[in-house]
């Protein structure tokens, strides 16, 4: 094997600070990869991108960043609060337009059909899109901006920095991170003799205290059990068990080229789903999140599983439900009891443009920084409920007050600091991944809802992904 090809830097004015950075960086995710690449398998080809230094900006006037992104809601007025604050703090320097391209999916087709002139300089994109956007060769990578400043990026989070690291190269800057959760009605619990604080850590315990629940006299809610058919969970699932999906390391060692999803560990998992509907424990739910989100956070059901991201959803919408509750939360249960495993962290991060335009460029990274920032990203928490990337932005006191008056975050950040930085947790790397996920999503419902059988609708799914792994393989000559 060869290593992968070096990203030249051009020389600039920036000074050497922070190089301890670099090594404690290097060292966190040394575990993350067991191997390298062939040259064909890495990103960007050598020399083809150079990240621009500071002097880049040097007389250009305001340079404008077009931002393209996926956040609505509060999300978006949240990242538009920060852009302002941004802009007026590079008043006559950089001037940053934000563009909301819709859903991640409708983002991700978005970039892939415009032309290079009409490209944004900055991209949101979610996690499954790494290995695209990476074979896609129209980017700077983020370590090349790190190399050129000797930026620190020891405040990283390594579980974080980890799922965006593809040989060696932080490719683009976490952003918006969310991570897997349990999340229960206390009231529920309490009422069947269950003790909240003690929530399942299987789905063998999910399938007792539900039980538990319906046998309850005078429960409100109607199922034990409810989630959507999410194919991100299933992935959760198999890192758990310290499974990769996807050969080479999960594409993390060289290019994968076969996913497996038909493993003991899902087929167990889709077979434990379909008893729970048929015993009535389960509420029979699409892979429409909506819909499952709004099954727990209206009562319907008293356990459900959801992102990080929906805490503020489900504790507004439980104080409302026709018969309010509390929410608790606990670690995503495990598939087997002996599983070592972890979660994978979900969300998007930020992609620099290779524009050819070295201070469009260099202005994108100075939006990057700044939204990595330690104060930036208590505010984006405290704002949105998303994980922040920041180690020290946990120890900031604002932050810290959050989390006291929110103590079913707190479950979140104990499972990352729990959770091994391993190939199986940093999740598949491989440019169809979006198409993967949805071939789990059509198992899913061809099992729980049409009530094929289990292995039969993962195999099909594992088919089917065989071919659009070596359909896109094909098509990049790997």
């Amino acid at each position: 094997m060869t290593t992968a090809p070096t990203v030249r830097r051009k020389e600039n004015t920036v000074p050497n600070r922070n190089r301890r950075g670099i090594a404690a960086f290097v060292l966190a995710l040394a575990t993350a990869v067991a191997g390298c690449s062939s040259a064909t398998n890495a990103g960007p080809p050598p020399g083809s991108v150079t990240a621009p230094g500071a002097d880049a900006l040097n007389g250009k006037g305001e340079v404008t960043v077009n931002f393209w992104h996926a956040m609505s809601g509060t999300n978006g007025e949240t990242l538009r609060k920060l852009v302002d604050q941004f802009n007026q703090q590079h008043a006559g320097t950089i001037k940053v337009n934000l563009n909301y391209k819709g859903q991640y999916d409708t983002a991700l087709a978005a970039y892939k059909n415009s032309s290079p002139q009409q490209r944004p300089d900055l991209m949101q994109m979610y996690d499954i899109g790494t290995r695209y956007m990476i074979d896609s060769k129209t980017i700077v990578p983020m370590q090349s901006f790190i190399d050129v400043d000797h930026y620190d990026v020891s405040d990283i989070q390594p579980n974080i920095a980890g799922y965006y690291t593809v040989d060696n190269k932080l490719y683009s800057m976490p952003f918006n991170t969310s991570m897997p959760l349990l999340y229960l009605n206390r009231e529920a619990f309490a009422k069947a003799g269950l003790d909240p604080g003690k929530p399942p850590a299987t789905l063998d315990e999910i399938t007792a205290d539900a039980r538990k629940i319906k046998a309850t006299s005078g429960e409100t809610v109607r199922y034990g059990f409810g989630a959507t058919l999410y194919g991100w969970f299933v992935e959760q699932w198999n890192a758990i068990a310290n499974q990769t999906v996807c050969d080479s390391e999960n594409g993390r060692t060289g290019r994968a080229g076969k996913a497996t999803l038909a493993t003991g560990t899902t087929i167990k998992l889709l077979r434990w789903w379909q008893q729970m509907v048929n015993e009535g424990l389960a509420m029979k739910l699409d892979s429409n999140t909506d819909n499952g989100d709004n099954a727990f956070s209206s009562g319907t059901v008293a356990i459900g599983l959801e992102s990080t991201g929906s805490l503020g959803q489900f504790t507004k919408g439980a104080a409302a439900a026709k018969n309010p509750f509390t929410v608790s939360t606990g670690f995503f249960p495990k598939v087997n009891a002996t599983d070592t495993g972890g979660p994978i962290i979900g969300g998007a991060s930020l992609w620099t443009i290779n524009s050819g335009d070295a201070a469009r460029e260099r202005a994108s990274w100075e939006l990057v920084k700044f939204l990595a920032g330690k104060q930036t990203q208590v505010a984006w928490h405290t704002s949105t409920g998303y994980f922040p990337i920041s180690k020290a932005a946990l120890r900031e006191p604002a932050d810290q007050q959050w989390v006291a008056q929110k103590p079913q975050f707190a479950t979140a950040i104990r499972q990352l600091e729990a959770t091994k930085l391993t190939p199986a947790t940093q999740g598949c790397s491989v440019g169809v991944m979006p198409d993967i996920r949805k071939d789990v999503e059509q198992a899913l419902q061809a099992a729980v809802l049409q009530g094929q059988d289990a292995k039969q609708a993962l195999t099909d799914a594992e088919n089917k992904a065989a071919k659009q792994i070596a359909d896109y393989n094909a098509k990049l000559g790997g």
